[in-house]
């Protein structure tokens, strides 16, 4: 039923709608691809497009060209809420898995009030006793979680220990153009698997596949040295630039 005073957008005609369809299938393979690398690799890139093709549809059925906004501004958000949606429905993180989540985040937060700063992967691993490539496969199922979901994910504070310090923003873009001489600075000071990873990840564009072929590892563990690389990575930007 259609809320009070609701107006539905104007259709386009068929052959229009289909062409701005077909014209923005690119955007899709974009929005796909940024979010594929993030995620789980059970997940499927081909559902993913499934999701997002029905965000696309829908974005062009309820289009309307003269309220002055780009189609792409307009079907972006549309697109990836699409997907998101999917993918909550789906409950991809065990629960296991979603408890190991909320365990280093205490231990993050202990840790963190102790010592006066985030805790380095070492110093959870030695908290948590158990390994750090079990800390890196938590974290990474905790920046997977906290990309579809912050509601169900970490919490605010620790998805920005883990968040890419890129933005799709503008305004954002601009601020990484400036943070770029403190980046510099914090990625050279990584362990070497880890600035090996975000050089290849960030600088040079490779897949995480590709960067898994080159270091002799799967493409899964090259995502948990990712995110350990981005927790380590945001924990120095952190202190080098003053913030709490």
């Amino acid at each position: 039923m259609k809320e009070p005073g609701y107006t539905q957008a104007p259709r386009l005609p068929d052959a229009e709608r289909e062409a701005m369809i077909l014209e923005h299938l690119p955007l899709l393979y974009h929005i796909v691809g940024r979010l594929a690398l993030e995620l789980p690799g059970r997940i499927e890139r081909e559902d993913l497009l499934g999701f997002g093709m029905v965000g696309l549809v829908e974005a062009a059925d309820s289009f309307d060209p003269g309220r002055g906004l780009k189609f792409s501004t307009f079907a972006f958000p549309r697109i990836r809420g699409a997907i998101l949606d999917e993918l909550r429905r789906m409950d991809f993180l065990p629960r296991g898995r979603r408890e190991r989540v909320r365990e280093l985040e205490r231990t993050v937060r202990t840790l963190e009030q102790k010592l006066g700063a985030p805790p380095s992967p070492e110093e959870i691993a030695e908290h948590m006793q158990c390994t750090l490539e079990e800390v890196d496969e938590i974290l990474s199922s905790a920046r997977s979680a906290g990309i579809v979901s912050l509601e169900d994910g970490p919490s605010e504070e620790l998805f920005g220990l883990l968040a890419d310090p890129r933005s799709t923003d503008p305004v954002g873009s601009a601020e990484f153009e400036e943070m770029k001489e403190v980046l510099v600075r914090v990625i050279a000071g990584l362990p070497e698997a880890e600035r090996t990873v975000v050089t290849l990840y960030y600088a040079e564009g490779l897949l995480l596949k590709e960067i898994g072929e080159l270091l002799g590892v799967t493409e899964s563990r090259a995502s948990q040295i990712h995110s350990r690389a981005l927790y380590r990575l945001n924990r120095e930007l952190r202190s080098a630039i003053g913030a709490p």
